[in-house]
């Protein structure tokens, strides 16, 4: 694989390029010298002007070259830490995600528990539906938690409406209760009244029964 179709970032192609330029131009430096000094003739003042020129240019790109790479070094360090940073960001993000899940999980479980609890009012022993739709005709219509609402206040007025005729019932009972033991107390008064009267009228019972 070429080494282009594995650095994508425009720097350090750019890097690349310098770099690949540089070593071909070294190379070819090389080749000059190596020709010039195998040459019996020995140096010719233009060859070696040719190769002062190609040193000089040599070491304006392999200025550039440290320039690019101290750039590139740079460029990758803010990346570096670019990425650390939102790596930090995406672990942050996925620590808030699972608590969202742990508190879906625990909600879900809380309805779950709301939904399956055994409310005392499902075991009111409220009047059949039927028969309440039959007084009350205006609930016909309504949702079901609205109907339950219904029923159930249905239910608490028709008990409070029992209890108050028990209070009345019990309070006339009460009232019998005293007024019996009233009629009890004035027959034994009368009693007492009737034994005195009758011991009273003894003597003059028996002054009767001796003139007789």
């Amino acid at each position: 694989m070429a080494t282009h179709e594995i650095v994508t970032d425009p720097n350090l192609l750019t890097v690349l390029d310098a770099s690949h330029d540089a070593r071909d131009q070294a190379l070819k430096l090389v080749d000059q010298i190596a020709a010039l000094n195998a040459s019996l003739e020995g140096a010719a003042p233009e060859a070696q002007q040719e190769i002062s020129k190609q040193q000089k240019l040599l070491i304006t790109n392999l200025a550039q070259l440290r320039g690019l790479h101290r750039a590139a070094h740079f460029g990758a360090r803010q990346t570096k830490s670019q990425t650390s940073e939102a790596r930090q960001e995406v672990d942050r993000l996925h620590l808030q995600l699972q608590n969202l899940y742990y508190e879906q999980r625990h909600l879900q479980g809380e309805i779950a528990a709301c939904e399956s609890y055994d409310h005392t009012y499902q075991h009111l022993p409220l009047v059949p539906l039927e028969e309440f739709l039959a007084a009350k005709p205006e609930c016909a219509d309504a949702d079901e938690n609205t109907l339950m609402i219904a029923r159930i206040e249905h239910e608490r007025s028709e008990r409070e409406a029992l209890e108050a005729k028990r209070m009345e019932l019990l309070k006339r009972k009460q009232k019998l209760i005293a007024d019996n033991k009233k009629r009890k107390d004035d027959l034994a008064n009368l009693d007492k009244e009737l034994e005195k009267f009758i011991d009273a009228a003894k003597p003059i019972q028996k002054l009767f029964e001796k003139n007789v």
